[in-house]
């Protein structure tokens, strides 16, 4: 109860607090499976192996709590918004060597800022489009199906309309470019890509980016491209956008690209990340997370800037990921439509209902996997992700092993493709 000024007591409504937004959001795909094993016990006689969660498990370089020691009397300072000087010069640094492109051709004080890891500036990033179109229409915000759920819920909170693309096996597990209308582009305020694409890693080629880039010009909306598995691949490194759009618009008008120490340096407790591209949108982004972002501390922000400049322990991060998905695909193939990735450290499974095989596989053989419709957009068996399961390869070799031959062993049993 509160008192008004003349002494009255007036009932608070909480309900009248409310976001309804909020209330269009599913739990959050690893929400979603605890409650969905809640009460299943794991398969006795076996420790429980967890694939469930892309968190990595290799050692961060020791370069990293060097650095943080190092430059431990900064703790008692604000770190400035815009980052560092010598951050912003090395991450832009690393973005010309990454995508071949002349030294000095991004400026530190126009092309990037930091974030305290990405996903917090993917979320915020939709804060800087309109909600409506011209019309009084919600705007739409595009993205993939399979997704990170950063991204619809950001359209949502966001007041605008989310647009699911199935991205299916049929259209390389990207969204068919084919399929967008000029009438849906026209509406488009924000178009998200993951590339390597989470959870299928497959990789937009070049041609791929730069069709969206100049549509995302054409028409006048934000393309956000989620690069944050970029440096973990297989043959070859994935074009990064930047690099497509550059040679022919320097400004790289209407593009953002995003990237993270978290999988590349296997650095996710760091939270570090940056977004980089168009200067204009760069402004206006500064001006928004002035009002409610986080900021990464300055010894921390330190430890990022020596790592952007080290490829050694990227090198030697990415040759582990290749070996376990050698173990992957000798144990793998020609089972549940294997497909090797491109790029990132999940496995995306067939198993014909990626919920039911979920359950079994923890029931059956403690092997903890999170269903691919938690990570779709639409729910029922018409979600892209219906039939699969993902499996996150961030464990040591023996581990990956052991838990591959229990999947096997359980499906030899029961056949999780009907």
């Amino acid at each position: 109860m509160l008192s008004d000024r003349c002494g009255q007591h007036r009932e608070l409504r909480p309900e009248r607090m409310d976001n309804p937004r909020l209330d269009r959001l599913a739990a959050f795909p690893f929400r979603r499976l605890a409650a969905m094993l809640e009460g299943l016990e794991p398969c006795s006689g076996m420790p429980a192996l967890d694939m469930s969660i892309g968190e990595p498990r290799h050692s961060p370089p020791p370069l990293l709590a060097e650095t943080v020691a190092a430059h431990a009397g900064a703790w008692n300072r604000y770190p400035p918004p815009a980052g560092t000087a010598a951050f912003r010069a090395s991450c832009c640094r690393w973005l010309e060597r990454r995508n071949g492109l002349p030294s000095g051709s991004l400026d530190p004080d126009r092309h990037l800022l930091p974030l305290a890891g990405t996903k917090e500036g993917l979320f915020l990033l939709a804060q800087l489009v309109a909600p409506e179109t011209a019309d009084g229409q919600p705007a739409r915000i595009l993205m993939p199906d399979p997704l990170y759920a950063v991204y619809y819920g950001a359209a949502v909170m966001a007041g605008a309309e989310p647009r699911p693309l199935p991205a299916t096996a049929a259209s390389g597990f990207l969204p068919d470019l084919d399929a967008l209308d000029r009438d849906l582009l026209a509406r488009t305020a924000l178009f998200y890509l993951c590339s390597p694409s989470n959870p299928q890693g497959a990789v937009a080629d070049a041609a791929y980016l730069r069709r969206l880039a100049g549509w995302a010009r054409e028409y006048g909306f934000l393309l956000a491209v989620d690069e944050c598995y970029a440096e973990i691949y297989g043959a070859e490194p994935p074009p990064g956008a930047l690099g497509v759009v550059w040679p022919e618009d320097p400004e790289c008008t209407n593009l953002l690209v995003f990237h993270s120490l978290s999988k590349r340096s296997n650095a996710p407790g760091l939270r570090s990340g940056f977004v980089a591209g168009d200067p204009r949108l760069l402004r206006r982004f500064l001006h928004l997370r002035a009002y409610g972002a986080a900021v990464q501390p300055l010894p921390l922000m330190a430890a990022a800037t020596a790592l952007w400049e080290d490829e050694a322990h990227v090198a030697a991060n990415r040759a582990l990921y290749r070996r376990k998905f050698d173990i992957a695909e000798a144990r793998l193939a020609g089972r549940f439509g294997f497909v090797r990735p491109a790029g990132g450290f999940f496995l995306w499974l067939d198993v014909g209902d990626g919920v039911a095989a979920a359950r079994e596989l923890w029931t059956k053989a403690a092997l903890k996997v999170l269903p691919g419709t938690f990570l779709s957009a639409t729910a029922g068996p018409e979600s892209p992700g219906h039939r699969y399961i993902r499996l996150a390869m961030v464990h040591d070799e023996a581990t990956i092993g052991e838990a591959l031959d229990r999947l096997i062993g359980v499906s030899e049993h029961w056949d999780l493709r009907q």
